[in-house]
């Protein structure tokens, strides 16, 4: 222990003779920590945050798309068909399906008085909001009624009301969507950015029938695609099944041909998401880590010239009777308190980037404990790791070379 403690007071002289030095050593390092422990809070806050965001897609939601397919003998190839019907009978012919719903959507320009914005016009039925999770601050739904009567009526959300209205109250303000009148009768709750990047604030939600009169005419019961919910979280890869042998019945698919429909999952596209933020968070990580050899390497580099430059203090201590084994504890313990200085440091700017980091993205950053943890180990590692050298090298010098040293 007297060994140890020694070897302390002596690397805090050596440190303190050499400030400028020891700051400069320890730079390394501290830059190295703090990327570490930044880039791993980053990683776990997108995550986490991708996570929020595909849970507002609704609970246990599946997508299904029509799917371009290549029929056999012919030459050309045919999109699929999605239809009202086919989301009926989603419903009705599977017990792993609580409900679905058609849907239909466009890009367009909503318009009052001189104000306009390019939005997002969705055409649907009163399930779709339930489902996606979607509540009103303010206003009410339409009836059942006006999917069939094709209502002029429509419900918007936050940023369309912020850019058209103001501070006014947008209920019962009547807007031009593309061509047609259309009375607000509700307003969506704010939700921010989705997991694909758009604004789930800035669209237009009407009946499925006003929409297909008025903005965009299709064939009868066609549907963009369908959304549906499975009936709990432990019944969606059933319901994917069920769903998909459904519409290969309705469309008189083949078992050996391609369907012309594809399905998604809320927990696949979860998956997916949670896969690229981990390899995003892992390449991060990697570069990161670069830095914290270098700073291992710069440690070494500035021992080597410590023990180069203290050759004759290292001669006076052995010929007076110190050991090989304190001139190496002496050196090893001055490389590991540079190094946990810096980490320590470093740790302390790390915390700091990530609280303004989640101020400024407003993304759940804190930093992980684990990976603090680690990243003060990692640093006395380094500190052992790249301070052996030097003072092994310390140790193995004779002491009448190192007197004979000037």
């Amino acid at each position: 222990m007297v060994l140890w403690l020694n070897a302390i007071r002596l690397a805090a002289i050596a440190i303190h003779r050499n400030k400028l030095r020891a700051a400069l050593t320890m730079l390394g390092i501290l830059v190295g920590v703090s990327a570490v422990l930044t880039v791993s809070a980053l990683g776990a806050g997108a995550s986490a945050k991708l996570a929020e965001q595909i849970e507002h897609l609704g609970a246990n939601v599946i997508f299904v798309f029509p799917q371009t397919t290549q029929p056999s003998g012919a030459h050309g190839k045919v999109g699929g068909r999605l239809t009202d019907r086919d989301a009926t009978a989603l419903v009705r012919e599977s017990v792993s399906v609580s409900s679905s719903v058609p849907l239909l959507q466009t890009l367009g320009q909503v318009i009052f008085f001189d104000k306009n914005i390019a939005t997002q016009i969705i055409g649907t039925t009163l399930p779709y909001f339930e489902m996606r999770k979607f509540r009103l601050s303010s206003g009410a739904l339409w009836h059942p009624s006006d999917e069939v009567l094709k209502t002029k009526v429509c419900i918007v959300g936050a940023t369309v009301a912020d850019t058209l209205f103001g501070t006014e109250d947008p209920i019962g303000r009547t807007i031009r969507v593309v061509r047609a009148p259309c009375t607000v009768i509700g307003l969506l709750a704010r939700r921010g950015t989705s997991a694909f990047g758009e604004d789930e604030d800035n669209r237009v939600m009407m009946p499925i029938g006003s929409f297909r009169a008025r903005v965009r005419p299709t064939a009868p019961g066609r549907a963009d695609f369908l959304v549906a919910s499975a009936t709990s979280e432990q019944t969606t890869d059933r319901a994917v099944e069920q769903a998909t042998a459904i519409l290969r019945d309705r469309h008189r698919i083949l078992p050996d041909r391609d369907p012309d429909f594809a399905v998604l999952a809320q927990a696949e596209l979860r998956e997916k998401q949670q896969a690229i933020a981990q390899a995003l968070a892992t390449l991060l990580l990697s570069v990161a880590s670069v830095s914290l050899v270098v700073g291992g390497i710069g440690i070494m580099n500035i021992m080597l010239v410590s023990v180069a430059e203290r050759t004759r203090e290292i001669g006076i201590r052995l010929s007076i009777g110190a050991r090989a084994r304190d001139i190496l504890v002496q050196f090893l313990v001055e490389a590991i308190v540079l190094s946990l200085v810096g980490g320590l440091l470093g740790i302390l700017l790390g915390t700091l980037a990530m609280l303004a980091l989640a101020r400024v993205l407003d993304w759940p950053l804190s930093p992980p404990p684990i990976a603090v943890a680690i990243a003060f180990l990692t640093s006395a590692m380094i500190g052992v790791i790249f301070g052996y050298l030097p003072a092994r090298r310390a140790a193995n010098l004779s002491p009448t070379d190192a007197l004979r040293s000037e």
